[in-house]
């Protein structure tokens, strides 16, 4: 294998905090991902948070088995190996962006109004540090007052007792709740009357669910992080892993080293697809040596990728007719439904479509498919940049579909692997936070907490934002997170959280969705991921689930940052007693002791049995999942092979697919400054990625100012002006851009009809110079 040598990293300083009084710079970054230039941002980060004791103690705490905190940044698992330094840049920003000695109590409210707080930037909210203690909206006097947690919680309960359905209330969770508070938030919720929770995975996995789900009888991944280290070929699809997913680099550039085959499809060559520094690789990093970490770049056109599957299937297919190794016969039959169906479709599929759909030509798909039909075991990995889309579901099969031709499933090394952007985003929706339970779940609920759940579907997010612009919902709850900021078609979900009769959010720190609130509103302070938990048993440990399916334990180890603050448990135990005061339920008694709600858990919910005993092993436990097994929980007891027809992806004339992305310099919705060093942007979050040609056809210099207008189905449109056009490497009637500043360009109404999800990552959209 060839490991490069680097220069330093000199070109982009990294830079933390707000952009200086500078004009915007584009310069095209060479640097290999992670390395130097990590290292230096974290430093310059640490400095600026005034966090140099605090801070190196988080890393030596951070994803250490049982006994450190899990990173509350991404869902990659924790190491195998049991490696010292399990971090990542953006990890460790998260980590003391939260552990900020910066605080926001009663004196900052009393002199900032909620008018002048929403005039400024996203960055500058949660800059002003930590949140202190519970506060209520005072509409005469349009600032934020103190409240106790006793008259908060009063509030809460009163106005949803009051309520005339418990549907009208809707109770919407982020990936960052831990699972004990998870299971207690949706009993809550489903002892209140409702099935209306909404989470952050409506906009972002929900077709990697509906789509597994279909195809396998499961909505989960079915590999695990040993896999990643002994597959033959890796395919990661639409994941910029040197920002999203930073420990990813570890895995592939170990299996770059062993040999392995590495394949990145994106519309943009991101950083880890191109080589790396490991930064705990002391000696690369001593000596700038460099390591790739792709064998192969596919830039097809945002929505291509499925047809590029399909021409990879076509491809293996075509090939079986004269090798016999080409496909797993004995699989297919023994373990599959439907492939006969699906080799007529790849057969009636002309390569003339493949190469118009996917962008690509016949030669690019077939290298693709001659890795994959050479490797012995494959595994195929996927983000956003897939499921963001009408098609989501149906290219989250069609991944399924490509899989089951060789056999890649139910064996090491081999597999689909969806990866979740948030630590405990998947172990939300596996602790029951769900708007369409199962009934054999809800059997369970009832059974073994003595309520009676509600069976009719609740809401999802896009639900939620309809039926509160409708007045169907009068009360909020946002368990993290920032929701206002996250979900699309900004204005109109400003305008709904405003018909609300009361919106509550559980937060750490000052952000968008306090200042875009009901009638009345409160702020309720939670403790952080990285602080001690004190209840009356002792100091607790939460559990966790990574998007490989393992659980652990999370302990944090900072005093909380107020007196104040209480746990997402206990906040939600406090909601419930005032909401119920006739419950069943002891709540106060689960938050004593969090291994009692786990005792509970491990009565509902399938794989959690003996939780207690198996969480606290090193590394904790996986969750069984049967379709590793071969076992297939779909109506035919096998994998299911789809036929869908191939989507028609290709712009109109005129117009360009827009998808929506993070900066490297963001979490989520976090911005932590204005620069995406991975991208060579500094000073600037306002702009739109096109290819060149695509700017001259339109008269646009580069870096010149334009104007960008959606078109929804329903032909409304969306404009945002005087951004900045920066020329980049990406296909002809392709553009990107930065959420949350182009979430306004998604109309409520352009979600899939498959998963329900905004189609954030495909835009219809016009671009000319600024008028």
């Amino acid at each position: 294998m060839t490991i490069e040598k680097d220069e330093p990293e000199a070109a982009l300083e990294p830079r933390v905090g707000p952009a200086p009084e500078e004009g915007p710079e584009f310069h095209p970054y060479h640097h290999p991902a992670a390395g130097w230039g990590a290292a230096k941002s974290v430093t310059r980060f640490l400095l600026r948070e005034k966090t140099l004791v605090d801070g190196p103690r988080a890393i030596m705490k951070m994803n250490h088995e049982n006994s450190g905190f899990d990173c509350p940044g991404c869902a990659w698992p924790d190491d195998t190996k049991g490696l010292r330094l399990d971090i990542c840049e953006n990890g460790i920003k998260h980590v003391t962006w939260e552990m900020t000695g910066k605080r926001v109590g009663r004196d900052f409210f009393a002199a900032h109004s909620v008018t002048e707080l929403a005039e400024r930037s996203d960055f500058a909210l949660e800059d002003q540090g930590r949140l202190t203690e519970p506060m209520v909206y005072d509409p005469d006097a349009d600032h934020y007052v103190p409240i106790s947690w006793k008259n908060a919680f009063e509030l809460v309960g009163r106005t949803l007792r009051e309520l005339d359905d418990p549907n009208q209330a809707a109770f919407y969770t982020s990936g960052r709740l831990g699972n004990e508070a998870t299971f207690l938030y949706q009993l809550m919720a489903r002892e209140l009357g409702t099935n209306n929770l909404p989470d952050c995975s409506n906009m972002c996995h929900e077709a990697s669910g509906r789509g597994l789900r279909a195809s396998l009888g499961t909505g989960k991944g079915t590999v695990d992080l040993k896999d990643w280290e002994t597959a033959d070929a890796l395919f990661v699809f639409g994941v910029n892993a040197a920002s999203n997913a930073p420990r990813m680099l570890t895995a592939l550039s170990e299996a770059y080293r062993r040999g392995a085959r590495i394949v990145h499809v994106n519309p943009l060559v991101e950083a880890a697809a191109t080589r790396t520094i490991v930064p705990h690789d002391f000696l690369d990093m001593a000596l700038y040596k460099t390591t790739r970490t792709s064998t192969l770049n596919l830039q097809p056109r945002i929505g291509g990728d499925m047809a590029l599957l399909r021409g990879m299937a076509k491809a293996v297919l075509e090939q079986s007719a004269t090798d016999p190794k080409a496909l797993d016969r004995e699989f297919i039959e023994r373990h599959t439904q439907g492939f006969e169906e699906y080799r007529a479709l790849c057969a009636s599929t002309p390569w003339e479509e493949i190469e118009h759909q996917s962008g690509l030509s016949r030669e690019d798909v077939l290298k693709a498919a001659r890795v994959y039909g050479e490797a012995d075991r494959s595994i195929v990995s996927w983000c956003l940049g897939l499921t963001q889309h009408e098609h989501g579901v149906d290219t989250v099969r069609e991944i399924v579909n490509l899989l089951l031709l060789r056999g890649n499933l139910g064996r090491e090394g081999a597999g689909p692997s969806p990866v979740r952007g948030h630590s405990n985003v998947q172990g939300n929706r596996t602790c029951g936070i769900d708007h369409r339970p199962a009934p054999a779940f809800l059997d369970r609920l009832a059974e073994v907490c003595g309520i009676e759940p509600p069976r009719a579907h609740g809401l999802d997010t896009v639900g939620t934002i309809k039926a509160m612009l409708k007045g169907d919902i009068k009360v909020f709850v946002g368990m993290g997170g920032n929701f206002a900021l996250a979900a699309p078609d900004s204005p109109v979900t400003y305008e709904a959280l405003r018909t609300c009769e009361l919106t509550v959010q559980v937060s750490t720190k000052l952000n968008r969705s306090h200042l875009v609130h009901g009638r009345r509103a409160l702020i309720l302070p939670c403790l952080g991921r990285t602080e001690k938990d004190h209840q009356r048993r002792g100091v607790q440990s939460t559990s966790v689930e990574d998007s490989m399916s393992m659980v652990h334990l999370s302990v944090g180890m900072k005093r909380p940052a107020s007196r104040q603050l209480l746990s997402e448990p206990a906040i939600v135990a406090g909601i419930a007693r005032a909401a119920l005061p006739g419950s069943g339920t002891p709540w106060q008694w689960y938050v004593e002791d969090y291994d009692r709600i786990r005792d509970a858990m491990a009565k509902v919910l399938d794989g959690f049995e003996d939780f207690n005993r198996r969480v606290r092993l090193p590394l904790g436990f996986r969750i069984r999942q049967p379709a590793r097994e071969l076992v297939f929980l779909t109506p035919s007891g096998k994998a299911e092979f789809s036929t869908a027809p191939l989507p028609d992806v290709v712009p109109e004339p005129g117009t360009l697919a827009l998808g929506t992305m993070r900066s490297h310099d963001q979490w989520n919705t976090t911005i932590y400054s204005d620069d995406d060093r991975y991208r060579g942007i500094r000073n600037l979050r306002t702009l739109i990625f096109m290819n060149r040609s695509d700017m001259r056809e339109r008269g646009i210099d580069d870096m010149a100012p334009v104007d960008i207008t959606s078109t929804a189905r329903d032909g409304s449109r969306r404009s945002l002006k005087g951004y900045t056009a920066v020329p980049y490497d990406i296909p002809r009637g392709c553009a990107a851009g930065y959420m949350p500043e182009m979430n306004v360009l998604c109309a409520l109404g352009d979600y899939s009809t498959q998963s329900d999800q905004p189609i954030m990552k495909h835009l219809k959209v016009t671009v000319g110079p600024a008028a």
